[in-house]
C-alpha cells in the first residue's frame, strides 16, 4: 500500500514538525466487516505537532479508497438525530437559497430535515459511498469532492457536516470550495469541537479519519485566509459540534494572523495519551479480577483505541453496538464479534466497558432502563 506521507506543516508549509506519539499497528478502518481477520490492514498512527502554530497532524495517511472502502456512519442515536435537526434549522435560519450542494452526505438526514422547512429546495449530494441516500428528491453525484470534481451547475450554498475534519488538507479543501461560489454566496458547515473533545479525553477526536486537530482558532484562520466572513456561529451538545455560517467575500489584503498554540496543544495531547495509558492499566486489573462476563460497548474507534493502548481482550465476550449494520459482523482489526446490547437481557450481573465520549449517558440509560438494570459499567 502506498501511504501518503506528511512531512511538512499543513499550515506553514515548513518542515517544522515535532513527533508527539505513535500508536503501533492500529486498524486503518473503524467499522465492521464480515471478512477474515487476516485481510485487515494495520499501520502505525504517528502524530506530529507544528512548532510554529501548535497544529497537530497525522504523519502517515491511508489512501482514501482503503480508508473509506465501505460506509460505517449511520448516525444512530438521539444525539446524532438531534444534531441533524439542529443543523437543518441553523441552515434554514441563515437563508441558504434554493440550490444547495452537500459535500460528503453519507445519508440524506440533513436534507430531509431541511425539506421540512423548504420543500422546494434543490439538493445535490456528492459522496463516494451513497448507499444510504434514499430520498428521491436528492440528486446524487457518486465521487469525491477533490481537485478532480467539477460541475457546470451553480449553487447558492455549499454545505458539509462532519466532513471538514476528514479532509487530508483542510486549507486546500476550503480553497476548492471557493471555486464553486460567487461573492455573497454561502458556505455553511458543522464539525466536531475537537479542542473540547481532547480536553474530555474522547477517543473519537483524532484517528486515521480525523487526521488534523481542527480547533476553532485554526478554522477561523483558514476561513479568513480564503475569503470567508463568519455570519453566524452556534454550538451543539456538550461538547459535540460547532455550526458555522459564512459568506464568500474578497480575499484579505494581508495574511491573517494565527497565534502559536504549540505549548498548549502539546500539553493537551500528551495529557490525552497518558490518561488512556493509565485507564487501560486500571481496566485490565478489573478484567483480570472479574468473575462475571465482560462486554465492551462501541464497534468503532472507541474500542479500537482502548485495544491499541493495551486493553486485554481475552475475557471480552462481545462488542456491543446499536447499529443494525454492524450486528453479526467483526470489529475491524480485532477478533471480536458485534451484537446488539439486547443480548444482555436476562443475563443478570454483567460488566460493560463503556468509553464512548459524549454518548456514554445515552447508552447507559438505554441499557439500564430497557435491557438489563443489573449491568455494571466501567
Amino acid at each position: 500500500m502506498n501511504y501518503i506521507i506528511r512531512d511538512r506543516s499543513l499550515i506553514t508549509g515548513q518542515k517544522n514538525l515535532e513527533h508527539l506519539y505513535t500508536l503501533k499497528n492500529f486498524p486503518v478502518f473503524m467499522g465492521c466487516v464480515d471478512t477474515s481477520e487476516s485481510n485487515d490492514i494495520k499501520a502505525d498512527m504517528a502524530w506530529d505537532i507544528c512548532r510554529d502554530t501548535g497544529f497537530i497532524q497525522l504523519r502517515k495517511l491511508i489512501p482514501l479508497d482503503v480508508l473509506y472502502f465501505d460506509q460505517h456512519a449511520e448516525g444512530v442515536g438521539k444525539i446524532w438525530q438531534d444534531h441533524y435537526a439542529a443543523f437543518a434549522k441553523f441552515l434554514y435560519k441563515n437563508k441558504p437559497g434554493k440550490n444547495i450542494l452537500e459535500i460528503g452526505g453519507a445519508h440524506d438526514i440533513i436534507a430531509s430535515n431541511y425539506m421540512e422547512f423548504d420543500s422546494d429546495v434543490k439538493w445535490t449530494i456528492v459522496e463516494p459511498n451513497p448507499q444510504y441516500i434514499k430520498n428521491k428528491k436528492i440528486k446524487v453525484i457518486q465521487g469525491w469532492f477533490d481537485d478532480k470534481f467539477n460541475t457546470n451547475e451553480s449553487f447558492d450554498t455549499i454545505v458539509h457536516s462532519h466532513v471538514f475534519e476528514h479532509t487530508y488538507d483542510p486549507l486546500k479543501f476550503i480553497e476548492h470550495i471557493t471555486k464553486f461560489l460567487k461573492l455573497g454566496q454561502k458556505h455553511i458547515f458543522t464539525f466536531p469541537r475537537m479542542e473540547e473533545m481532547l480536553k474530555n479525553n474522547f477517543t473519537n477526536c483524532l484517528n486515521f479519519e480525523h487526521t488534523v486537530f481542527l480547533t476553532e482558532p485554526i478554522t477561523e484562520y483558514i476561513l479568513e485566509k480564503y475569503g470567508f466572513k463568519i455570519l453566524s456561529k452556534e454550538y451543539y451538545g456538550n461538547p459535540h459540534s460547532v455550526f458555522y455560517a459564512t459568506e464568500k467575500i474578497d480575499l484579505p489584503t494581508k495574511e491573517p494572523v494565527l497565534g502559536n498554540k504549540y505549548s498548549e496543544y502539546k500539553k493537551l495531547f500528551m495529557s490525552f495519551i497518558n490518561y488512556h495509558l493509565n485507564m487501560v492499566v486500571d481496566l485490565n486489573k478489573k478484567i483480570n479480577s472479574s468473575a462475571g462476563p465482560v462486554y465492551m460497548f462501541g464497534a468503532h474507534i472507541f474500542s479500537q483505541y482502548l485495544i491499541g493502548f493495551g486493553l486485554n481482550t481475552e475475557k471480552i465476550v462481545k462488542i456491543l453496538d446499536n447499529s443494525a449494520i454492524k450486528n453479526g459482523k467483526r470489529l475491524y482489526g480485532t477478533s471480536l464479534m458485534v451484537e446488539s446490547p439486547k443480548i444482555l437481557a436476562g443475563k443478570g450481573k454483567v460488566n460493560v466497558i463503556l468509553k464512548a465520549g459524549i454518548y456514554n449517558e445515552e447508552i447507559k440509560k438505554d441499557i439500564l432502563e430497557n435491557i438489563n438494570n443489573q449491568v455494571t459499567f466501567w
